[in-house]
């Protein structure tokens, strides 16, 4: 990109755009730059405390530098033999790793078993708690207005347990009540997705709206196709066509689960080779890719087109309860510190309202007289028992964490990993080698929820889209934020008002195994400097809205990109992962208890949702009671 181009695009724009680097603001020279100075367009307000309230950072945020690198030196082995270290002299009942809704669920239930006086500790590695539940703020012109930088949703394809059922209903969380805060349908009337077909695969740059909505030969008539994929797309999204005559329904089913979707639409479906593009974007469950993803996983999502005539006999899953925060479900994580760790909310017990505008007093998390604590910028590269494993006293198990360039230790009667599946054989020596193996052997989902900060949505509505799918895109889908109106927050319900634009980004290589791409996925996060998101952000956008009066330049006033190479938990799927009983899963089998020590996280349920990480706190907790003889 040539500096003329850069410039058109507002690369030289003072917004608020920062990375911070072992806890500490690192400014760019345009960001640092007085707006007086400069002659530019103020930036957006960020506020005096944000050095200390973590939200509010903007630019490379996620597993931001300065975050993983010692728990990659774990990795590397820089911390093998015997860890010397500071002893705090601080010894807890339990000791949690991992700051996310897991671990915070893991210190709920404790706390519940055995009374609210037990002392706990949760430490992470991050400057903000929640995990992939990450809230993002934005400043501008006296407003704050929220995002979401990870998991957005309450909701799965299955219920909630009573255990997670119960969770929410402690925190004052009602999924039902939903509806009564949801006003996109009101706010964005009208609007509906639209799609961006790109000059390099499709032959021009052209945003075409309508789709899902708009008969499928109108709206690929309204695309920049030859006639023969035009032809070829209508055809498969329209005729009704059993690809699978000469098979039972079951045998059809154990045959899609065999082969991968790109499989199905060209060997199957007939589908021509140069309309296999329009797929090439398309993330199914879990991140799986259209090369990736079974082709029965695609059918049971009810919305991938080739399998309305083959009437398979398993219905199309349906979801639990939904409910969205305006900063996803950070607020989760926010009620379960609001009951845990006194101060840091004040010392009323908040709601499913009043949660999402209170401050959070970050001082307070890691007060040495409060029962529970949360020690943020703590990296664990130790953990193991003071004895054998069979003989276990109070003081039974040390851990050894990193903060601030410094190895420090603290005791713990029981420990709970809430933290990555992957890091664990790292930092507990003595776990069993098949246990180790099976540990290693998922490849976290990597993805990236870029939020954009956008003057106003008049481009936006001009085009008459909400949504827009990308398929080739750098980030492969863009979407208005959802209107919410809750606690007094209300997100923006005009045309004129600034809007947060979410952007999702799925980095893979095709041709290669699901793990391979993912594992590829992370490298190139890792090795992508801020810059080139932030350019690609403002090319992408300018492409895609440029039609409706957008313009990169002026209508961006800031940009959080949440990076996480360590995503989503990896799930199985039939073409794959070995078939094999449920208990000789990795996943099973990696989260067996040691004595004291219990795992839990949504690595362990194998399935990236809420649900499953606040279920496997519980299994760990139950472990935990277990091994000191208390249930």
């Amino acid at each position: 990109m040539g500096d003329g181009e850069a410039r058109r695009l507002g690369m030289d724009m003072p917004i608020a755009r920062r990375d911070f680097m072992q806890g500490m603001a690192v400014a760019t020279a345009v960001g640092a730059m007085p707006a007086a100075a400069s002659g530019q367009t103020p930036a957006v307000g960020l506020a005096p405390d944000a050095a200390s309230y973590p939200p509010l950072r903007t630019g490379l945020r996620g597993q931001y530098p300065g975050s993983f690198e010692v728990a990659h030196l774990a990795r590397d082995g820089g911390f093998t033999g015997p860890v010397a270290a500071d002893d705090t002299g601080e010894h807890y009942d339990l000791v949690v790793v991992g700051g996310g809704i897991s671990g915070l669920s893991a210190a709920w239930f404790y706390r519940k078993a055995l009374g609210p006086d037990v002392r706990v500790l949760v430490l992470d590695n991050h400057d903000d708690f929640g995990g992939h539940a990450k809230r993002n703020e934005f400043r501008h012109e006296g407003r704050t207005i929220l995002a979401y930088g990870g998991t957005m949703s309450i909701e799965t394809p299955f219920p909630y347990s009573h255990s997670s059922k119960a969770l929410l209903a402690d925190l004052g969380i009602v999924p039902s009540t939903y509806a009564r805060y949801d006003r996109s349908a009101q706010v964005y009337a009208g609007l509906g997705q639209g799609a961006f077909f790109d000059k390099k695969h499709f032959g021009a740059d052209r945003t075409v709206a309508g789709m899902n909505r708009r008969p499928w030969a109108e709206f690929f008539a309204a695309a920049p196709l030859t006639p023969a994929v035009r032809a070829d797309l209508t055809r498969l999204y329209t005729e009704k066509v059993d690809y699978l005559p000469a098979l039972a329904p079951e045998a059809k089913v154990a045959a899609l689960q065999r082969m991968s979707y790109a499989d199905f639409l060209r060997k199957h479906a007939r589908l021509r080779p140069e309309s296999l593009p329009w797929f090439a974007g398309m993330a199914f469950r879990n991140n799986m890719r259209v090369d990736t993803c079974p082709a029965y996983t695609a059918a049971r999502g009810g919305r991938s087109p080739g399998f309305a005539g083959m009437a398979l006999p398993h219905p199309i899953e349906a979801e639990a309860e939904h409910f969205h925060f305006p900063d996803g479900n950070a607020s989760i994580a926010r009620l379960l510190v609001n009951r845990l760790v006194p101060g840091v909310f004040g010392t009323a017990a908040l709601d499913q309202e009043t949660i999402v505008r209170a401050p959070a007093d970050y001082a307070a998390l890691d007060r040495p007289d409060n029962k529970t604590r949360v020690r943020l910028g703590s990296t664990v590269i130790r953990v193991e028992h003071l004895g054998p494993p069979t003989v276990l006293t109070e003081k039974a198990v040390r851990v050894v964490y990193m903060r601030d360039g410094k190895p420090r230790s603290v005791t713990g009667a029981n420990v709970i990993l809430a933290c990555f599946n992957n890091i664990i054989p790292h930092i507990v020596p003595e776990l069993p080698e098949e246990q180790k193996a099976a540990l290693r052997y998922p490849s976290k989902v990597p993805m990236q929820y870029t939020n954009v900060l956008l003057r106003d949505w008049k481009a936006w509505k001009a085009l008459g889209v909400r949504s827009i799918s990308a398929p080739n895109g750098y980030h492969t889908s863009a979407s208005l934020d959802t209107t919410m109106a809750i606690g007094g927050y209300a997100s923006a319900m005009d045309p004129s008002e600034p809007v947060v634009v979410h952007m999702v980004r799925n980095p893979n290589q095709p041709g290669l195994s699901r793990k391979d791409q993912n594992r590829a996925g992370r490298a190139d996060m890792l090795a992508t400097p801020f810059e080139t998101i932030e350019r690609e952000i403002r090319a992408q956008l300018q492409r895609m809205l440029g039609g409706g009066g957008f313009d990169a330049r002026r209508d961006i006033l800031a940009i959080t990109v949440n990076r996480w190479p360590h995503g989503y938990a990896y799930t199985y799927d039939m073409l794959g992962d070995p078939d094999m009983p449920d208990a000789q899963r990795p996943h099973v089998v990696g989260r067996r208890p040691l004595g004291r020590i219990a795992i839990a996280n949504a690595d362990a349920g194998a399935a990236a949702f809420t649900n499953v990480a606040i279920d496997e706190a519980e299994r760990a907790v139950q472990e935990c009671l277990v091994s000191r003889g208390l249930t």
